[in-house]
């Protein structure tokens, strides 16, 4: 027991994990999920899927839900560094609309839960990031929703950035600070802003 340190984030529901990380002159080791720690923590969810993924630098994936089966989810990088983004579209929260970020390394070996009722995305930072998330509820193929990136009424800091908004989700005219293109799907980069988005 006790083999994890949470903080609570200025908005509601979100959390972020350091896990204590056992180290010495063989390398290291972790608990990367306990369900006993969790509890004791008051975090009682259930994950009922775990999910990896790759990415090079300058992919911004997001920002994303589901509307009808909305997952909560626990992020964490394995290689490389991401910047992690939550955004809440809780109608009745008193931080509708507000943003949180947290940079996660595969050094600083942080993890985010992001609960039912966000959009979440990330953007890479390194070369290449290896992501792994839990999820608290399975993939929904129709059920997908998401909104812009970059629209200014969330003002999301997205670090190392640079470009201005053209209206648009497109990342055309935006690159990472050492000239990396901005790379979004076509899915991505047709989605609207948050006035328009979905609401929990």
């Amino acid at each position: 027991m006790g083999q994890i340190k949470i903080t609570k984030c200025d908005i509601e529901g979100l959390v972020i994990i350091e896990p204590t990380v056992h180290g010495d002159n063989r390398g290291y080791f972790m608990e990367t999920y306990n369900q006993n720690d969790m509890h004791e923590a008051g975090l009682d969810m259930v994950f009922v899927q775990d999910n990896q993924s790759m990415s090079t630098k300058g992919v911004l994936r997001g920002l994303h839900y589901q509307k009808q089966f909305p997952q909560g989810k626990l992020v964490r990088v394995i290689k490389g560094s991401v910047f992690d983004v939550a955004v809440d579209l809780r109608k009745d929260s008193n931080t509708y609309g507000k943003w949180f970020g947290v940079e996660l390394t595969a050094e600083n070996k942080k993890q985010f839960y992001i609960p039912e009722g966000f959009a979440h995305g990330f953007l890479v930072l390194s070369d290449e990031a290896e992501f792994c998330y839990k999820v608290t509820d399975f993939y929904h193929p129709g059920d997908e929703g998401g909104m812009a990136w970059n629209d200014p009424d969330i003002g999301i800091e997205w670090p190392q950035i640079k470009g201005e908004y053209q209206g648009t989700a497109d990342p055309s005219g935006y690159t990472m600070e050492d000239g990396t293109p901005i790379n979004l799907s076509d899915k991505d980069k047709s989605m609207k802003g948050f006035k328009e988005t979905f609401q929990f």
